[in-house]
């Protein structure tokens, strides 16, 4: 039996190695290619409170914007991409990404780290 993983892989890259049929995710407000569909996303401190359960914690900026890439694919605003390159500008950043995609549920169904 072959187990195939429907999620959409999510990889850490640079904007110099944009896949074809890539969406991205940015860190901050570095300045972003013309074609792929991209999300920004803003490293803050601590979101909800440490001991919230899954319902009333609320949702962290990167997991915020993987679902709007989301929602506009599956609304047909954006073109159909199979994958997301993330460009982060620091190791906060990076941590976010790896953070929301492991932690945050809804993420965790869409998403996976390539």
């Amino acid at each position: 039996m072959v187990d195939v993983d429907s999620r959409i892989p999510v990889r850490f890259g640079a904007l110099d190695d944009v896949p074809h049929g890539a969406a991205l995710l940015l860190e901050g407000d570095m300045a972003a290619p013309a074609g792929p569909s991209t999300a920004r996303f803003e490293v803050r401190g601590q979101f909800g409170h440490p001991i919230g359960c899954a319902c009333c914690v609320p949702r962290g900026p990167v997991a915020e914007a993987l679902s709007r890439l989301f929602l506009a694919r599956t609304r047909g605003e954006a073109p159909l991409f199979g994958q997301v390159l993330v460009v982060t500008a620091s190791s906060d950043g990076r941590a976010a990404v790896v953070d929301a995609i492991a932690g945050d549920m809804l993420t965790r169904a869409r998403f996976r780290m390539a």
